[in-house]
């Protein structure tokens, strides 16, 4: 071989921001003259290079050139050993390569930084801040946070008393600062601050200063400013309503009391009072009759208790009241159907006109509250259907009706389900069966006689 090269030193040690030279010694053992190229190889090619970069030698003639390390000072070459290679390639004869390889140890420095965000924080009760560590070192550190001493009316407390930090990385540290008393009402008053982070060191090494950063806590009062006056303006205000009440709407009131207390309210008070008592007197004189009327003469005194009328009980009594009064009575009615998954319909009747009677339908609300699915008819009449719906379409759904739908006597309103599936309400078990109500409106209505 005609080319032979090698380091003064195989390892060497490079501090961030300084330059260290490698000497490289390189003999021509050929017979012809040569130039060379140098090429570093490894992790530290990008701040490393060789002076003079070309070379040419005499056959038997031995030079050195300058391996420069230069490793920046910053994050972005972490500390410790790296390994590098010296690539020497003959123009002449490519064939020719030779690499000596050597090792580096870039030595690790601290550099802290710290930022208190935001600088200064408002409230009556405390203030909030994070205290940004950023590390622009090239080792991992561990920097203590805390307060400096000197100021006795705030305390600054850390959620964490230490942080670890990597190189090229930023941590937060949340502090708050709370008031030593508390203040009412008055002026805000600004409590400055100073924390610090320090950044901890091994034994040996040289120590370094913390980082301080001040900042501040503007105290507000617990009662805002405008809250006197907002009081003071309130009872003065209902001072004035309550002598406009007792000044001018009171007296106004009590006249107009005793304008209408008339002598023909009066009598007209009378006449109601009589137009009930042939009622009254009719059922005492009922119960005064045969045995029968006083059994239940005697069930009334008793307090016997009435059954609950039904729908169309209920329908039939205001059809008759309709009657007798001579005008339309306004009827509602309501009905429940539940229904099981695959057992066929299940039907029941919301409301059944009284003989004598013509119902007028005007307005339907059917709900599906558990989210069913299948079917649903609503029926008027001798078997007339009036809505044919899908479960699984609505919750409430609601139809009125401009033209009344008539139901004559002895028809029936009813509402008949098919369910398919059992549906679940939020937050509930699912139920055991399909359940669907009807709630239906219209004027009950007496046919004329002739």
């Amino acid at each position: 071989m005609s080319l032979t090269a090698s380091l003064d030193a195989s390892s060497v040690s490079a501090a961030p921001g300084e330059e260290t030279a490698v000497p490289l010694q390189v003999r021509n053992s050929g017979a012809t003259v040569e130039e060379y190229r140098f090429e570093v190889v490894g992790a530290c090619a990008a701040w490393s290079a060789v002076e003079p970069a070309v070379l040419s030698l005499y056959p038997g003639d031995t030079r050195t050139v300058s391996l420069m390390l230069r490793p920046p000072r910053d994050a972005t070459v972490p500390a410790g050993e790296t390994p590098f290679g010296i690539r020497v390639v003959p123009t002449g004869e490519q064939g020719e390569t030779v690499v000596p390889e050597g090792r580096v140890t870039v030595l690790p420095f601290t550099a802290t930084t710290a930022e208190l965000v935001p600088r200064s924080s408002h409230g009556s009760r405390r203030g909030r801040h994070q205290l940004a560590v950023d590390n622009r070192g090239n080792t991992p550190v561990t920097v203590r946070l805390g307060a400096q001493p000197g100021t006795e009316l705030a305390r600054v407390a850390f959620d964490v008393a230490e942080l670890q930090v990597a190189p090229g990385r930023a941590e937060f540290g949340r502090l708050r600062v709370r008031p030593a008393k508390r203040m009412w009402r008055g002026t805000p008053v600004t409590h400055p601050f100073q924390v610090f982070a320090a950044t901890q060191v091994a034994e040996g090494e040289e120590p370094v200063a913390p980082v301080l950063v001040d900042g501040s806590y503007q105290q507000e009062p617990l009662l805002p400013r405008w809250l006197p006056r907002a009081l003071i303006t309130a009872a003065v205000l209902l001072i004035a309503l309550a002598g406009i009440w007792y000044a001018l709407l009171r007296p106004a009131v009590k006249s107009a009391a005793r304008e209408a207390v008339t002598p023909e309210a009066v009598r007209s008070a009378a006449a109601a009072d009589k137009s009930k008592a042939p009622d009254g007197g009719g059922t005492a004189g009922a119960g005064a009759g045969g045995g029968a009327g006083d059994t239940a003469g005697a069930d009334a005194g008793a307090g016997a208790s009435k059954p609950t009328p039904s729908p169309s009980a209920e329908a039939e009594a205001s059809a008759r009241a309709g009657a007798e009064d001579g005008a339309a009575t306004p009827t509602s009615a309501q009905v429940r159907v539940r229904d099981s998954v695959g057992g066929g319909t299940n039907a029941a009747t919301a409301l059944q006109v009284p003989k004598g009677h013509t119902f007028q339908l005007t307005d339907i609300v059917v709900q599906n509250p558990q989210g069913d699915a299948g079917t649903v008819v609503i029926s008027a009449g001798t078997n007339s259907s009036v809505l044919s719906l899908g479960l699984e379409n609505f919750r409430d759904s609601d139809y009125h009706f401009v033209t009344p739908i008539l139901v004559p006597a002895g028809g029936k309103v009813t509402m008949t389900i098919d369910c398919r599936k059992v549906g679940k309400p939020v937050g509930a078990r699912t139920p055991a069966r399909c359940s669907e109500s009807l709630f239906l409106g219209g004027t009950m209505r007496a046919d004329s006689a002739g």
